[in-house]
């Protein structure tokens, strides 16, 4: 009889270190029933998570780059309650690329973000706004378009190579074949993809991925069709719940927006940063600070101390708890004590044309420490 010979202890020891770790702090919140209680269960969890989570170190360095600004309907921006003149907003696609030691006590680089237009432009939502609309106002008008993924590490002294993880707080919009490559070749193209970042990971929540696999109607309108096929099984990291990467870096599970929703937390110099969807300024996260008509005396009159970037509504309690969640770890801005450091992995841009819908704050990206190859010795 044969048998497949096991790992040596060393190699898989080194690889357990690098894995992604559970945090233990939040098993079970979701699970807390009635509502109230789950949301209490949410915040206290965040709280207690927070002060382990900014113990044990910061991040070597982060730097934001913009993508492109994309046209979205104002009304799913602040879930109808932001009185509007134009129906459609832009909001502006960043990427983040981030250094840190890996719980192996390897440097690592983490790749946020990467939105690649041309997949986004097949999402069935963009694809019926561009048949309406024409080319003009949505190429021209709504969009703006800065530079591409695979143009962002050569610009600041990086390879492709370098990078280990790339993650997406969720896949709307994005055809993953366009990142991570694919076997198959996409409908009108000659060959298949090859991979933007040769040796990276896609770190996604496995909630995310069942969705890809089967969309419901609500969701259809958001998701490429296809968009995951032919990716390479060993390209992919599928993960439940929240996980820490390394030092200073935690992916946490945030539902709601969408079922496998999940947000960047990083500490950096200035204290606690969160990454997100769940909403596309900080006014979602303050309404009780917006400028914009109508989201401050919404939420007022509910009673919210949120209001949702809410295009599906897959589930709008969860979306509210998860926000609480990143509220309570985010640390003050240091241009504004009064705003928290939640950076939308869409902003809303502050362009005239949106007038009267214009972010009360606006956080424009981030930039910590100096980027440097993974041969660099960090």
């Amino acid at each position: 009889m044969t048998t497949t010979p096991k790992p040596a202890p060393s190699a898989t020891k080194a690889q357990d270190a690098a894995a992604p770790r559970p945090v233990p702090e939040f098993e079970g919140v979701h699970d807390v029933w009635p509502r109230g209680d789950r949301l209490r269960a949410v915040r206290s969890a965040a709280a207690t998570y927070r002060e382990r989570f900014v113990q044990q170190g910061r991040i070597h360095a982060v730097r934001s780059f913009d993508i492109a600004a994309a046209p979205y309907p104002t009304r799913f921006g602040f879930h109808g309650a932001a009185l509007a003149v134009n129906p459609f907003v832009s909001i502006v696609n960043r990427m983040l690329v981030v250094q840190f030691d890996g719980f192996d006590g390897e440097p690592k680089t983490l790749v946020w973000e990467p939105t690649v237009a041309a997949g986004t432009a097949q999402a069935p939502f963009y694809a019926q706004l561009k048949r309406l609309a024409g080319d003009f106002l949505t190429e021209h008008v709504f969009a703006r378009y800065y530079q591409d993924p695979n143009t962002v590490l050569p610009s600041c002294g990086l390879r492709p190579e370098d990078v280990d993880f790339v993650s997406f707080d969720h896949l709307h919009v994005q055809d993953v074949r366009m990142i991570m490559g694919s076997t198959s070749t996409i409908p009108g193209e000659r060959a298949p993809r090859e991979a933007l970042f040769p040796r990276a990971r896609l770190l996604v929540h496995r909630r995310e991925l069942g969705t890809f696999e089967s969309v419901h109607p609500m969701q259809w309108a958001w998701y490429v069709d296809g968009g995951m096929d032919g990716v390479p099984d060993e390209r992919v990291t599928a993960f439940d719940g929240d996980v820490e990467l390394g030092v200073g870096v935690s992916l946490l599970w945030t539902p709601g927006h969408t079922d496998g929703n999940h947000s960047l937390v990083l500490n950096t110099p200035d204290g606690v940063w969160v990454s997100s969807e769940n909403g596309i300024s900080a006014d979602n996260w303050q309404p009780e600070l917006s400028r914009i008509p109508g989201v401050r005396r919404h939420a007022a009159f509910y009673g919210h101390e949120v209001v949702p970037n809410a295009n599906t509504l897959e589930d709008s309690l969860d979306q509210y708890d998860s926000m609480v969640k990143e509220k309570t770890l985010a640390d003050p801005s240091r241009r504004d004590p009064r705003w928290l450091q939640i950076l939308p992995s869409s902003e809303l841009a502050p362009f005239k044309r949106h007038w009267p819908v214009l972010p009360s704050f606006f956080h424009g990206g981030l930039n910590y420490g100096e980027l440097t190859p993974a041969s660099g010795g960090r």
